[in-house]
């Protein structure tokens, strides 16, 4: 697919990567509690993956295999657009997430300044999810 980054011949995210120390538990939460669907599966045991569509053709791939500790890179978080920012973040709670931070409206002071509504969680396997509510970006 073409997009308007002439740079990389595309544009736009595709997929964030996770690698899932319990596999099932951390599809069941981003399916059942967060209403992605799976696109494609693959592997077996700790080679298994899945792709699931977050709802706007971007995706979050899940591996099997993973063993905790700290992430590769320097991903802080990634945040997720809805338009509920509180039922968003309490249907996570209620699939057993951790809130690190309830609702809030937060000013940024950007150039126009702009008022989002956020909220955080960690979900199965202590990854950062960030709901983002904003009519303007």
């Amino acid at each position: 697919m073409t997009g308007a980054n002439a740079a990389i011949g595309g544009g736009g995210f595709h997929h964030v990567a996770l690698k899932a120390k319990d596999f099932d538990r951390s599809v069941r939460f981003y399916t059942q509690a967060l209403g992605f669907r799976e696109k494609l599966c693959w592997g077996e045991g700790d080679g298994r993956a899945v792709m699931l569509d977050v709802g706007d053709g971007g995706c979050l791939e899940i591996f099997a295999g993973g063993q905790g500790g700290a992430a590769e890179g320097v991903l802080l978080h990634f945040a997720l657009r809805t338009a509920d920012c509180a039922a968003a973040l309490e249907r996570a709670r209620a699939a057993g997430a951790q809130v690190t931070m309830e609702p809030q409206a937060v000013e940024v002071p950007s150039r126009p300044p702009i008022t989002v509504h956020i909220a955080f969680c960690k979900g199965p396997d202590g990854e950062v999810i960030e709901f983002f509510q904003s009519r303007d970006i």
